[in-house]
């Protein structure tokens, strides 16, 4: 029998090559395009624009070229309560949540793939800058795109071995440019269409957003330096991150960052530019790829954001599905909410969610977590 793979549609060109790569390759392949929740946009209508008509209209046209089943399948509920309601908890928290790792590990690889699944298919294909292998052993191992400027492992560290074990990246092994130039020799009409990088249930600006649906979380508080001093008043945490200079309110003196959020005492607290940086974090809830932690602490290298580069750094597993990291140079805005991935070379070892550092601002931010 013919393998079936469900490809993830979004509209777009990567997710539109892999179902034309999927084709040539032989696959029986079904299209499916999730509808998701969405908040306001500037009509006053609920908005996602990974579903809006365009997207939905291109998606379709896509699969009428390829002679391929498309299916547009509504995942507003769980979209809302796994990845929306998310990113305002998160803000309400006093923390820079990341949706689109749970959108990955709970709407495309879980819901959307249990779709799949029960469609009969045996993988489901996204267009994610990545790669799976499987070592004789049978693990599978999720490895970095080929393409270091559009790799999107870090995007994916929180999946499984039974998500992986179903999962198909074909653009892994392709650069951006040379996807593009794949799409128009194959007539697809979305070669051209530009990538957004703002949140898709988002039409505006999140702060307005999460002012709408959780107003609570920004009322104003105090803003410290790192002596304890006030200096001013913000308008609310969910409106600052760590590491911003511009927008504190702040007249007169040397720049100040940043460099914590206190919700516990709804406070901002800022300081010089060297009081942002430390050299350890601990990360919470942390996914191992392989199953299990390493045996013993491991040298590898640690991306802290989506974009930032990877750092040297000494891993230390610890219990209660926590880690700590030391890095060999301190890193600047080490951010709580953000995601801290591990690699050892291109092979991702999984990640988890920064916590708040309690330790002396400046010095090692794990120390007293």
């Amino acid at each position: 029998m013919t393998t079936r793979v469900v490809v993830a549609l979004s509209g777009g060109v990567d997710s539109s090559t892999t179902a034309a790569l999927l084709v040539e390759r032989g696959f029986d392949v079904i299209g499916i395009m999730m509808r998701l929740w969405g908040g306001a946009g500037p009509d006053g209508e609920l908005y996602n624009r990974c579903c809006s008509p365009e997207a939905v209209a291109d998606a379709r046209s896509v699969c009428v070229r390829l002679g391929i089943p498309f299916h547009l399948l509504n995942f507003e509920a769980q979209f809302k309560q796994r990845v929306v309601d998310f990113f305002l908890d998160g803000y309400a928290a006093g923390v820079t949540p990341n949706p689109c790792l749970e959108c990955n590990r709970h709407i495309k690889f879980a819901a959307l793939m249990q779709q799949a699944l029960a469609l009969g298919a045996d993988y489901l294909a996204t267009g994610h800058y990545a790669r799976v292998v499987q070592t004789p052993g049978g693990e599978y191992r999720l490895l970095k795109g080929l393409d270091p400027l559009k790799d999107q492992s870090y995007a994916l560290s929180l999946l499984t071995q039974a998500q992986l074990a179903h999962a198909m990246f074909p653009l892994g092994d392709y650069t951006k440019t040379q996807v593009r130039q794949m799409a128009r020799e194959r007539g697809i009409h979305v070669a051209e269409k530009s990538e957004s990088q703002e949140l898709c249930f988002v039409a505006g600006d999140y702060r307005d957003f999460v002012r709408e649906h959780r107003p609570s979380a920004f009322a104003p508080g105090p803003i410290l330096d790192t002596a304890g001093r006030v200096l001013g008043r913000h308008q609310g945490l969910p409106a600052y991150t760590i590491g911003q200079r511009k927008g504190l309110g702040l007249a007169g003196g040397e720049p100040l960052y940043v460099v914590d959020i206190e919700p516990e005492r709804n406070a901002l607290i800022v300081g010089r530019q060297g009081e942002a940086w430390h050299d350890s974090l601990l990360v919470s809830g942390v996914n191992w790829i392989a199953g299990q932690p390493p045996a013993e602490p491991a040298e590898v290298s640690v991306k802290i954001r989506y974009k930032s580069a990877d750092a040297p750094a000494r891993l230390e597993p610890l219990d209660a599905g926590r880690a700590r990291v030391v890095f060999a140079q301190p890193q600047r805005a080490i951010t709580p909410g953000q995601a801290a991935v591990f690699y050892q070379g291109d092979v991702c070892l999984g990640g988890g969610l920064i916590l708040r550092s309690r330790g002396a601002r400046g010095a090692r931010a794990g120390d007293t977590a």
